[in-house]
């Protein structure tokens, strides 16, 4: 991902939005806050002649230096491409890069409705391990978050 796909990037990120079940937030940011609130790595898209099709980042779960090796995953797929392997490929690839970049731990909080992201991340190795009930209101209601997470087989095994 590079700057100049901000405008795909960001609306593809509005569409996420627009299911009510990707994220608590209501609007996509600017990029100046989207990148500041990223890792400079393991930002990708998928594209296809020009069209990006889906997007994936990490986000540092806390600044505290014990975290350092712990990302949140973001990953949303057009939606005109949703139900086509876009998002395995898009997480195969970030498991690959975050790895990389040396981070043992990705988790991901998923609204309980998003039956194809909880596929997807169960398909890829993260486990659920626990519901954050009532953690967050959108349009006025309160909802759920499934929290998964993956450990790396080989960062942070000594």
């Amino acid at each position: 991902m590079t700057p100049s796909d901000w405008e795909q990037v960001s609306n593809i990120y509005s569409e996420g939005i627009a299911t009510g079940f990707a994220t608590f937030e209501t609007s996509a940011p600017d990029y100046g806050q989207w990148d500041s609130s990223h890792t400079e790595h393991s930002r990708l898209v998928a594209e296809d002649n020009g069209i990006l099709l889906g997007w994936a980042a990490l986000s540092p779960v806390s600044n505290r230096c014990v975290y350092g090796g712990v990302g949140e995953v973001s990953i949303y797929i057009s939606t005109q491409s949703r139900g086509k392997g876009i998002g395995q490929l898009l997480m195969e690839r970030l498991i690959e890069e975050s790895e990389k970049a040396g981070f043992w731990t990705l988790q991901s909080g998923v609204f309980p409705e998003n039956t194809g992201s909880i596929k997807l991340h169960e398909k890829m190795g993260f486990r659920y391990i626990g519901k954050r009930e009532r953690i967050g209101k959108i349009h006025g209601a309160w909802k759920d978050n499934l929290l998964f997470e993956r450990r790396s087989s080989t960062v942070g095994m000594d």
